[in-house]
């Protein structure tokens, strides 16, 4: 097993365009705003044991229900394909029902360790090493916990047009992985 240095950068950043902490700095925002305040550590420890489950047994659940990792990642870039539309375009393509109160299940599930973000990790499993998946999962959580920590100072400092630019630069970034990943996984 090599980590890479390169590959763990590769992996970071794809995870950060996935998860768009930044980009869900509006929609966190609006979940305090409902709740009265939300709880980072809950929600970033609760993140990454979603993650690191699904990256260890996501791969058995397919095969129980006879799916092969390369259909999954397909299925997957179509899903970052969406996810980056939405970005790129600002609109919706699915509905968020924002609960009356903040717990970890609309901050941790499906917001941080969504559909997205489970379907990326199976993905990269067929193309990186486990540990600099790991590496990439903490190093994102990091940067999760930091931003639920400090989300009054970003909202200020953003303002709306930054987390709009920020948001649609990831976009981009996303959809160009999500061609990359059908590209790899149909054999074009």
């Amino acid at each position: 097993m090599e980590i890479s240095f390169k590959n763990i950068v590769t992996v970071s950043m794809i995870l950060f365009a996935v998860i768009d902490i930044v980009g869900s700095i509006p929609v966190v925002i609006e979940i305090r705003r409902r709740a009265g305040s939300i709880h980072p550590e809950k929600a970033t420890l609760t993140s990454l044991l979603i993650m690191l489950l699904f990256l260890f047994l996501g791969e058995s659940i397919l095969k129980l229900i006879g799916l092969d990792i390369s259909s999954f990642a397909i299925a997957g870039a179509f899903i970052l394909f969406f996810i980056s539309l939405e970005m790129i375009l600002g609109i919706k393509i699915h509905k968020n029902e924002l609960p009356e109160t903040a717990s970890i299940v609309p901050i941790a599930f499906p917001l941080i360790a969504g559909a997205g973000t489970m379907t990326t990790l199976l993905s990269l499993r067929s193309e990186y090493e486990t540990m600099e998946i790991i590496i990439g999962i903490v190093l994102n959580l990091i940067i999760v916990y930091l931003c639920l920590k400090n989300l009054r100072f970003l909202e200020k400092l953003l303002g709306p047009t930054g987390i709009g630019v920020v948001q649609k630069v990831f976009g981009f970034i996303l959809l160009a992985i999500a061609v990359k990943l059908f590209r790899t996984n149909v054999g074009i």
